[in-house]
């Protein structure tokens, strides 16, 4: 066909954002369309998370919509999910000798204990001895990222809403009070307001629309899982340095996931790993422990995208109001999504916060402070 029926909101980017926000405007009736440039939904960002609910992940701004998230990820709404999509995992903030003043760096607010060297030995087998210091977050989960997102989707679909795959838009302009959206496959629709929850492709949305653009930084990440001897990973917590140059943690008896933390600017993509940053994880890793590697089972990398202040957009552009921003969510948008959709949401339709979003100040996310 060559247009698609008119909607009251057209959502650019069915990731984990796109479709969460879209299933809460749904729910409150409006007829939503999600537009998703790829064969399927949530194939960049994503589907390439190793996702988890670790409180002070973020820094200040995004602790609140973390630990808001935190019970509906634990425990959904029965009517949204049978199962919760967390697993206990704990994590470790490591620091060598000396190093132990960068612990300061971790939000005030987030629940954390000291560990001595003993302790440390004890959860980390293998550590070597010069890193001496670490913090504990015992509260730190696992996410079930699939999970969560295909809960979200099946929420939009049973609320009416619809995807669109292979809808890459091209270009978009206002239009007898709304908007008149191209696909590159020629198709056509119509949206009385567009949402840009485009991710790495936020800007270049904004663009195409006739805005200027934020300011977006997609950075790549680069993710290994290693085969290892002589222990058992799969108990192993999440470990992180506190200096950001490396986290890793259990992924099965004998394997382990594990990423040099790298931050490397690059265009919208379909990002692939690159041979040097694989070598510098693992070289990081047998600096900090004495394992046996036996084999790289996968390697694989993700953008991750950051607004100039590293704090998340969300809400309407200041020179448009019909057009929507919700992005730079920069790693932390599956581990705060459940709060973040529901302040969006609330901004979105001109209400109050409310819900597990009450009492969360939208002002830090305004989309006008980066203009």
């Amino acid at each position: 066909m060559s247009r698609i029926d008119p909607f009251d909101v057209a959502i650019v980017g069915a990731g984990i954002a796109g479709t969460a926000l879209g299933a809460h405007l749904a729910r409150r009736g409006l007829s939503v369309c999600v537009l998703e440039a790829e064969p399927q939904p949530g194939y960049h960002a994503t589907g390439r998370s190793a996702a988890f609910w670790l409180e002070s992940y973020g820094g200040a701004a995004v602790l609140p919509l973390s630990r808001a998230s935190r019970d509906f990820l634990d425990q959904p709404p029965a009517n949204f999910s049978a199962r919760g999509f967390l697993r206990p995992r704990g994590a470790i903030h490591l620091a060598r000798g000396g190093g132990e003043d960068a612990f300061a760096a971790l939000p005030a607010e987030a629940t954390t204990e000291p560990l001595d060297p003993d302790r440390l030995a004890a959860l980390i087998p293998g550590l070597r001895p010069e890193w001496r210091h670490g913090v504990a977050e015992p509260s730190c989960r696992e996410i079930d990222v699939a999970g969560l997102h295909q809960a979200y989707r099946a929420s939009l679909v049973r609320a009416g809403g619809r995807i669109e795959c292979n809808a890459e838009l091209v270009a978009a302009r206002q239009a007898g009070g709304g908007w008149a959206i191209r696909l590159a496959d020629g198709r056509e629709l119509r949206a009385a307001r567009l949402i840009n929850a485009a991710g790495a492709w936020a800007d270049r949305v904004a663009e195409r629309c006739g805005l200027a653009p934020l300011g977006m930084a997609p950075k790549r990440r680069t993710m290994v899982q290693l085969r290892v001897a002589g222990i058992e990973a799969r108990r192993l917590p999440l470990v992180s340095a506190i200096d950001g140059s490396f986290y890793f943690r259990g992924e099965g008896a004998h394997s382990v996931w594990l990423s040099p933390h790298d931050e490397v600017d690059s265009p919208p993509c379909d990002a692939a790993p690159e041979e040097l940053a694989v070598a510098t994880a693992i070289d990081r890793l047998e600096a900090v422990v004495d394992w046996t590697i036996e084999a790289v089972e996968r390697k694989w990398a993700g953008l991750r995208t950051f607004a100039p202040d590293r704090v998340p957009v969300i809400g309407a552009d200041p020179d448009c109001p019909s057009f929507f921003w919700y992005a730079g969510q920069g790693g932390t948008g599956i581990q705060t999504q459940p709060a973040a959709a529901a302040l969006a949401r609330a901004l979105f339709l001109g209400e109050p916060p409310a819900g597990i979003a009450a009492g969360i100040d939208p002002a830090p996310f305004a989309p006008s402070r980066l203009r």
